[in-house]
């Protein structure tokens, strides 16, 4: 061959290569996986989408006679940690990534187009990955499922619970689009109903005392879900605690950690449902590109009795609600 003609080849065979890793990796016929799990912080509600995640994509596995091996890592709270556990997971060449909350899908989504990625406890894609979503597909390697619990919903449930207040704050971080999203949305759907809102950007730890202070002029503070306010929900309780001033929380952790009442979905469910796509993207069984985003549609209303009897919040009589158990306040 002349020396032309090779280098002709072997240009020929690096953009073959080049164009494989530009497609969705797919290994139906592997008898074990290698997952990787990239959690963006300790929490209740993350820990139990992990947790369903791996009980469900295990056991699934397991009816196929195959394995699953589990590489965990948390970014404790810290985004620019995201991206360095994100990156590391791309360098082993994962069969999948699931990445568990915003922070952690937004690192993985710019990190890699080729290993398929399973976002969980994300709220809207769209906005996490910046990017258009149609008929619930994103049309790249992305796909997951949803922490959203119908906002509408959650209004209703609020005006139910205090049929009196006119003016509502909102309590968020102001570095999580996620949140911005719903703030936008909730803010609308309380305005349209003639009630005052005022929204309560946090823009760091040291802000959050003063910030948390101001918002109790309110009559209700909504905390959507949010993964700064939950990371720091034992501060906001402390400084919440012994006023008047009623939180509705977004989702069961928070309301646990600080609330009187949430509309939630069950975020271990939600890892079920997420084990499940994982399943079906693995062994081929569903294009990522053109798997549809999916959301627990069974939200439940919760309460903290300790909190409402404090506050004189009279539950309404079956209205739905469950108790959610504090062990230790």
């Amino acid at each position: 061959m002349k020396k032309g003609s090779l280098l002709l080849a072997v240009a020929s065979i690096a953009a073959l290569a080049a164009c494989g890793k530009t497609g969705i990796k797919v290994n139906p016929d592997k008898q074990k996986y290698v997952v990787g799990i990239a959690q963006f912080d300790v929490h209740p509600a993350l820990d139990a989408a992990t947790a369903g995640f791996k009980s469900k994509l295990t056991a699934l596995l397991k009816a196929e006679g195959r394995e699953v091996k589990f590489e965990e890592t948390n970014a404790a709270g810290e985004i620019p940690n995201c991206t360095t556990i994100v990156n590391s997971l791309v360098s082993k060449d994962v069969d999948l990534i699931l990445a568990n909350a915003t922070p952690c899908l937004s690192a993985a989504y710019t990190a890699t187009s080729y290993i398929p990625i399973l976002g969980t406890s994300v709220t809207e894609y769209g906005v996490a990955c910046d990017i258009e979503i149609e008929d619930g597909k994103t049309k790249i390697n992305v796909s997951g499922t949803s922490d959203l619990a119908p906002l509408d919903e959650q209004v209703r449930t609020m005006f139910e619970l205090f049929p009196n207040a006119t003016k509502y704050g909102i309590l968020y971080s102001a570095e999580e689009a996620n949140s911005k999203f719903q703030v936008t949305e909730v803010k609308k759907l309380l305005e349209n109903a003639g009630k005052t809102v005022k929204t309560y950007p946090i823009t760091g730890t040291d802000t959050v005392q003063a910030v948390c202070n101001s918002a109790k002029d309110e009559d209700v503070v909504y905390i959507p879900t949010d993964n700064f306010c939950a990371k720091n929900v034992e501060t906001i309780a402390a400084i919440f605690d012994g006023d008047d001033t009623p939180i509705f929380a977004g989702e069961s952790g928070t309301c646990e950690g600080c609330g009187v009442a949430t509309l939630s979905i069950n975020y271990t469910r939600l890892g079920e449902i997420t084990g499940e796509m994982a399943f079906n993207v693995l062994l081929g069984k569903k294009d990522i590109r053109e798997y549809p985003i999916q959301y627990d549609t069974d939200v439940k209303k919760y309460y903290v009795a300790s909190r409402c009897d404090a506050l004189n919040i009279e539950i309404p009589a079956d209205a739905g609600y469950e108790e959610l158990v504090i062990e230790e306040e």
